[in-house]
């Protein structure tokens, strides 16, 4: 980046355990920022904290937490404060996709999980932060969408709800900051090659692996590349939405893929 406008500033990475959320705090402490690593696996928050301390001598703060869970994001945010990490910038990453049934055959219980998490903890947490952002009239809520906030594809139907719920709260929260200089960003990448699928899949790796088979998907450090631009831009400018997808994707269900080779002849 030719200006730095990262170092020093607070960032708050919900979901930082793996995938995206982990290539945005790597990002981020790169650029020396202080970095507030959330995540429901301790093991994996405390080896990403060693890890950025010692690659980039970030400040790190690592806690568990569940975004469901409204007391325990509210817990967090009373002891940040105490221990002076007031987020400057909060990456709102955690989510996940559960099943891909067609509506009428769907699991209720996968439907509570990805609202609760989605929806629901991209608001306890950004309810939580937002208003001492809105108090120094400084600030950036960068939330993670996805292009499925956008086109809707077979058997996505509720996951893609709670995507547009997003791309739609993004929206309200970017009017409701008129005034102020808090800016609001959604990030909405395509196909991106995570532990998503395997979630989905109820850990069926052979299947989830067949998702990125045959092109080019993005990667995790793709996306936190667009999140580092967005947060970096001059403070009167505020990169409202920014998508993108794979060269080999330009719709939803529009993928180039190259023939599967099979198996090599003996």
């Amino acid at each position: 980046m030719p200006v730095n406008r990262i170092r020093g500033r607070t960032v708050l990475v919900t979901g930082a355990t793996a995938g995206i959320g982990a290539s945005c705090a790597r990002y981020f402490a790169r650029e020396g920022a202080r970095v507030v690593l959330t995540g429901r696996r301790r093991e994996r928050l405390d080896a990403l904290a060693t890890e950025l301390r010692d690659a980039h001598g970030a400040d790190v703060f690592a806690a568990p937490l569940d975004v469901r869970d409204r007391a325990a994001v509210t817990a967090l945010r009373d002891t940040l404060a105490a221990q002076g990490f007031t987020p400057d910038v909060i990456v709102n990453n955690a989510g996940k996709a559960r099943g891909m049934d067609p509506l009428q055959s769907g699991d209720a219980d996968d439907w509570d999980e990805m609202i609760d998490t989605n929806v629901k903890g991209l608001l306890w947490v950004t309810r939580a932060f937002l208003p001492a952002m809105v108090e120094a009239d400084r600030g950036h809520v960068v939330n993670i969408g996805s292009i499925a906030g956008r086109w809707v594809y077979p058997s996505g139907n509720v996951y893609c709800g709670t995507k547009y719920a997003v791309r739609a709260l993004s929206e309200g929260l970017n009017i409701d900051l008129v005034g102020t200089r808090v800016r609001v960003s959604s990030v909405d990448p395509g196909l991106v090659e995570t532990e998503f699928s395997e979630v989905r899949f109820h850990g069926d790796t052979e299947r989830a692996e067949g998702v990125y088979r045959g092109y080019t998907p993005l990667t995790p450090d793709d996306v936190a590349d667009a999140v580092l631009y967005v947060v970096n831009a001059p403070e009167h400018v505020d990169i409202f939405n920014l998508v993108l997808m794979p060269t080999d994707q330009r719709h939803a269900t529009v993928v180039h893929k190259e023939p599967d080779p099979g198996p090599p002849p003996e």
